[in-house]
């Protein structure tokens, strides 16, 4: 039994990392070069590992179902619940965006429309769903994320029969920082920490090598799929890894369908969540959350708003630098005994604070 709680405990954390973020890595990284992204993935990998660690163990400590913005809150006060808060609304608002972004190049690429029209269908069609808090994935999941896994392995498959390895040495320095933001997205997982915590109740002492081994396939996984996209396409990638592929037309068609798939689930499941929050979690009347639920991204992309990659990399950036930054504090307040202690030297701690605040500042200059 506790080997399949460990599973079903690993399966959630690496499902919630490895999303549809993953669509955005290999362009950011080809802008710099493989090797610089590679650095980019290995580094933020293990930054969030340990993020993710210090969430596991506040959890351990604080009774009861709860999400990070209750644990900010006990540790660092109702400045540091909704400074909590307010990341995560950015984090979510970015997603809706970007996927928003993503849904119209994909869709008006499978069916020969307008980008924009393909965008508009696909968020009245959401919008929809949302109003209705109709989740038609909510029974699902199992099969999504089987499909998910058997689509990217024959994706990788075609990919990697054109791969080209002088498409790995190129590397522009000027373009360091780039992969940064958009790493950052596909990585955060510290949302799934309390949940993975609720899988492993009757066991909590595997939580830590769950957290562990949850958080660091997807850094594998990540760098073998830049490393199989740029290496094939190089600067040639798409802002949306699977559209425009040089390969077979059926290939192409394939690799949409996974993208469409990939970001309407995430759009619908972070769209639910957030309607359900403004609702429940503040009492606001369900028309009203629900207009500030999907009023946000489209008033964003019609005002101007474009770029998966970089909308992406925005949101990465500040709402997980500021997320992290949140979550080391009240780390570092956190007292009692657990089934695992994670205790940093405050070096350690200080580097990644200012790992994110130096994400945070360069987004600011740069966009």
């Amino acid at each position: 039994m506790a080997d399949k709680n460990l599973v079903a405990a690993v399966a959630t954390m690496i499902g919630v990392i490895i999303g549809a973020g993953v669509l955005g890595i290999p362009f950011a990284v080809a802008k710099s070069g493989f090797l610089i992204g590679a650095v980019h993935i290995i580094v933020l990998g293990l930054a969030l590992l340990l993020i993710n660690l210090y969430v596991g163990e506040v959890s351990l400590l604080i009774r009861g179902r709860h999400q990070l913005t209750r644990y900010a809150e006990k540790y660092l006060g109702r400045a540091g619940k909704h400074l909590m808060l307010a990341a995560m609304v950015i984090g979510i608002y970015g997603a809706l965006t970007a996927y928003l972004i993503g849904e119209g190049v994909s869709i008006g690429e499978l069916f020969g429309i307008s980008p924009g029209i393909a965008m508009l269908v696909f968020f009245a069609i959401m919008s929809y769903f949302i109003f209705r808090d109709i989740n038609i994935i909510k029974n699902a999941e199992v099969f999504l994320n089987a499909f998910r896994f058997i689509a990217i392995a024959v994706l990788l498959l075609f990919v990697f029969a054109a791969f080209r390895y002088e498409n790995i040495a190129y590397v522009d320095k000027s373009n360091a920082l780039l992969p940064y933001g958009v790493i950052f997205f596909a990585l955060m997982g510290a949302a799934a920490v309390p949940e993975i915590r609720d899988v492993l109740k009757n066991n909590k002492k595997l939580l830590k090598k769950a957290i562990i081994i949850g958080s660091l396939i997807p850094v594998c996984f990540y760098l073998l799929f830049s490393f199989a996209f740029v290496g094939a396409f190089g600067q040639n990638v798409g802002e949306i890894a699977t559209s425009g592929m040089p390969l077979h037309r059926y290939v192409a068609i394939f690799g949409d369908i996974f993208a469409i798939i990939s970001m309407a689930t995430a759009f619908l499941v972070l769209g639910l969540a957030l309607k359900w929050a403004y609702r429940y979690d503040y009492g606001i009347n369900r028309h009203v959350a629900f207009l500030l639920t999907c009023a946000v991204p489209i008033a964003l992309v019609l005002l101007g708003v474009s770029g998966f990659s970089k909308v992406m990399g925005i949101t990465g950036a500040i709402a997980g630098g500021i997320g992290g930054i949140i979550i080391v504090l009240m780390h570092r307040k956190a007292k009692g005994k657990t089934e695992y202690t994670v205790r940093m030297p405050l070096f350690v701690d200080i580097l990644l604070i200012a790992l994110f605040i130096a994400g945070i500042a360069y987004t600011f200059m740069v966009f």
